[in-house]
């Protein structure tokens, strides 16, 4: 398998210190943001990695990261030309991950403390054709996507609704995504919002309208040091993670 982390976007909940640097390099505890994805996809056993980062900050990822080889892994960076939405960003790994393969891909600012072989080894399992999400038990879920389940077919969401004011579960849908190269596919199915951008909640959605959306659920700590709130946190909980 291979492993995908999308690390665009303008990041600008964090202004200002994003004028100055993208929001994934920002330090938690002694390294980068997106170190600690990295760190869990090898520790899954996935060393073939793409990164897609905004053209402002390509410099500084290959001058920090170079090929990977000095973290036990082999990068390729690929550049989103414009803020168009994680399902955009996504699409640029098309050609990267080949016919039939299946892939994690990750959310550079998503931080967690589970270890993710026991979710890759169950992803393996899964059909072709079909998508898994991580999910995450959570205080308040009118602030993110949040599943609804299918009473009949345990593991399988029947929709995600996003920020909902009534949620119908105490489940977010994080950052954490596997499919395989069907998503491709499914990309091209969706329209952009009423935002501008390609939604991978509309391309989660399709898996789910066709029965082929598991889940599984995470443990752990979980956060999106998006803000500074919760950079803050993500800065006591990962401390000590990576030396």
């Amino acid at each position: 398998m291979k492993g995908v982390i999308l690390a665009g976007g303008t990041g600008t909940r964090l202004y200002p210190l994003t004028r100055l640097i993208n929001k994934h390099l920002l330090p938690v505890g002694r390294h980068p943001m997106i170190c600690y994805g990295i760190e869990r996809l090898r520790q899954a056993g996935i060393t073939n990695i793409l990164i897609i980062i905004s053209k402002q900050s390509a410099g500084l990822y290959t001058d920090y990261f170079g090929s990977g080889e000095n973290f036990g892994v082999n990068l390729i960076y690929r550049v989103q030309e414009s803020a168009g939405g994680i399902a955009e960003a996504l699409d640029l790994a098309e050609g990267f991950v080949g016919q039939k393969e299946k892939f994690v891909v990750l959310l550079g600012d998503n931080l967690f403390l589970d270890d993710l072989t026991p979710f890759v080894e169950k992803f393996k399992q899964q059909p072709l054709g079909t998508a898994q999400v991580l999910l995450k038990s959570v205080d308040d879920p009118r602030r993110y996507g949040v599943p609804v389940f299918n009473t009949d077919h345990p593991k399988q969401i029947v929709y995600i609704e996003e920020k909902p004011k009534k949620p119908k579960s105490k489940y977010s849908v994080t950052g954490i995504y596997m499919y395989d190269d069907s998503v491709f596919h499914r990309i091209k199915e969706i329209n952009r919002s009423a935002r501008g951008e390609l939604e991978i909640t509309d391309v989660n959605n399709l898996y789910a309208h066709h029965g082929q959306l598991e889940y599984s659920v995470l443990q752990l700590w979980w956060g999106d040091a998006g803000t500074f709130d919760s950079l803050h946190e993500a800065e006591v909980r990962m401390r000590g993670v990576l030396p």
